[in-house]
């Protein structure tokens, strides 16, 4: 959820927001920030389903691993496509990021869930 609305507040101040007489989602730099948001937030959902749906402590550890990254990443790109003005108080842009920060490091260690993750891959290999 976080991942998401961090993309569609780039998106829509890409769309809104104008530099050199163009919106700023014209410029090459700025519609790949917001594409990877995309690419990484829809991995995360397609994760998390998958996860919901089989209940493996695999699948789940993965969908944990992808939706933070897609989190806290998505809060940084958007945070880079607003510039400073993300840090400002009248935009919620700085939230999305100390909130996936928190998310991230509140539950069990990420390195945990690589751990877990390692130790099935390694398993079903053998």
């Amino acid at each position: 959820g976080s991942a998401t609305r961090a993309c569609e507040l780039a998106a829509q101040h890409a769309r809104t927001r104008e530099q050199f007489g163009r919106p700023i989602g014209a410029f090459q730099a700025v519609k790949h920030l917001c594409a990877e948001m995309l690419v990484r937030t829809e991995t995360a959902r397609a994760a998390v389903y998958a996860a919901a749906v089989t209940a493996d402590p695999a699948d789940i550890d993965t969908a944990r691993l992808l939706a933070d990254d897609a989190a806290v990443r998505g809060a940084r790109d958007c945070l880079q496509v607003h510039g400073g003005m993300g840090f400002t108080w009248e935009f919620e842009v700085h939230l999305h990021l100390k909130r996936a920060w928190v998310r991230t490091h509140r539950t069990s260690d990420a390195t945990e869930s690589e751990e877990r993750m390692a130790a099935e891959l390694l398993a079903g290999a053998a």
